[in-house]
């Protein structure tokens, strides 16, 4: 079988694909390697010999910073935030599939958050919840100053894949006995599952690494990229390029395995 010729244009815009993932990874690997500086190096180049000091200093006790306390705060945030955002998505994509009153205000209205700047959102839940006599904190204002984020996305991928569902399916359903509520499990979940992984994929990620819209709401304690951001300040030492590479590797291994569910999920369907 003869290979397929590839135009020009495809290598040209290969060669600028290239260029975006540089410039998109390429601060990031310099972090990578300066994380392992020997136990003398600094925040600079060149290296002052090769270790694993710093990620070992990590898991110490710090002079400065709460890597611990901060990481798994924004760890149960995120599970939290993916966990509400799946199911209001999920509820919402299956309200909005028939028509009713005020449909196209309320969307308006679930979406407007995105163009809000993020900074006046953090503000305005921190003053409304002292302003009503609660301390703000990580897991109440925080919480629902994610949700302002993570929300819109849900909502709008869950409109995407019902746009796409075919009622045929369900109608099929109920003609072999089913009610309302088997044929949702047994039929339009299975196959919505992978993107309702998705959407809990978005949720969590956002939530993990959001700081503008944490700022002003996460009261006494910090999340990690508040204590990512606070250490910038204090700290002169690679152990915060340490801690930038772990949390990296971390995200990373949560949106693999989160592919992993998904291909795993379109495997299974397609050979059921």
């Amino acid at each position: 079988m003869n290979a397929e010729i590839r135009s020009r244009e495809f290598y040209i815009l290969a060669f600028f694909f290239a260029l975006f993932v540089l410039f998109l990874y390429g601060p990031l690997s310099a972090i990578l390697v300066l994380s392992f500086q020997g136990p003398n190096g600094g925040l600079t180049f060149p290296l002052n010999g090769m270790s694993f000091h710093w990620f070992i200093n990590l898991f110490e006790q710090q002079a400065v910073g709460d890597f611990g306390g901060s990481f798994r705060r924004s760890l149960f945030l995120g599970i939290m935030v993916m966990l509400v955002t799946v199911l209001v998505s999920l509820l919402a994509g299956l309200a909005f599939r028939r028509k009713f009153g005020g449909a196209t205000p309320l969307f308006y209205l679930s979406v407007a958050s995105l163009v809000v700047p993020s900074i006046i959102i953090s503000l305005g839940i921190g003053v409304l919840f002292q302003q009503s006599g609660f301390q703000p904190a990580w897991y109440s204002s925080a919480f629902g100053a994610h949700l302002t984020w993570t929300l819109p996305f849900g909502v709008l991928i869950m409109f995407a894949v019902f746009n796409r569902f075919s009622p045929s399916y369900e109608e099929a359903a109920h003609d072999l006995g089913a009610s309302s509520w088997q044929a949702f499990i047994h039929v339009v979940l299975p196959m919505i599952a992978p993107s309702l992984v998705g959407v809990g994929l978005f949720g969590f990620t956002l939530s993990y690494d959001e700081f503008a819209r944490t700022l002003m709401t996460a009261g006494t304690y910090n999340t990690l990229p508040l204590e990512i951001y606070g250490m910038t300040t204090n700290v002169t030492t690679p152990v915060l390029y340490a801690l930038g590479t772990v949390t990296t590797l971390f995200s990373f291994l949560v949106i693999a395995g989160t592919l992993g569910l998904i291909l795993y999920m379109n495997r299974r369907r397609a050979h059921g």
